[in-house]
């Protein structure tokens, strides 16, 4: 798989994700649901703590990468939902620091929403891999 960054401007660089991604000689994409800080048993964990949120959702995307024989940097997109965009920005560092560990910028889409689907939950992570 070969990817290669479009970045018309570089403002987003410096915030950990790219304006576009071309990836090319790649076999399988892999579209991963909205990931939480719920247990590997379904119950919402960590209510209230926007960074141990962030930090279970973003386990949980890596564990559905794995299930898939993939990993972090197999990452060409991210969106990211939140109820609260002010309280993600001051733990957003939890979210850049894997990506950055992983050598991965995605294209990235941040929205405030409502509520998600669970209440207590704060942080919602949804990703499409290739690989």
């Amino acid at each position: 798989m070969e990817r290669n960054a479009v970045n018309p401007v570089t403002w987003s660089v410096d915030m950990g994700f790219n304006q576009g991604e071309v990836v090319s000689g790649h076999s399988r994409t892999l579209y991963i649901s909205g990931q939480t800080a719920m247990s590997k048993e379904g119950k919402p964990e960590h209510d209230g703590d926007m960074a141990a949120q962030l930090a279970l959702s973003i386990d949980n995307i890596e564990a559905v990468l794995a299930e898939a024989g993939m990993s972090l940097s197999n990452l060409v997109r991210l969106n990211v939902y939140t109820t609260d965009v002010d309280l993600l920005f001051q733990h957003y560092g939890v979210l850049a620091g894997r990506l950055g560990a992983a050598g991965v910028a995605p294209t990235t889409t941040m929205l405030g929403v409502t509520r998600l689907a669970i209440p207590g939950q704060m942080v919602e992570l949804e990703g499409t891999a290739v690989g």
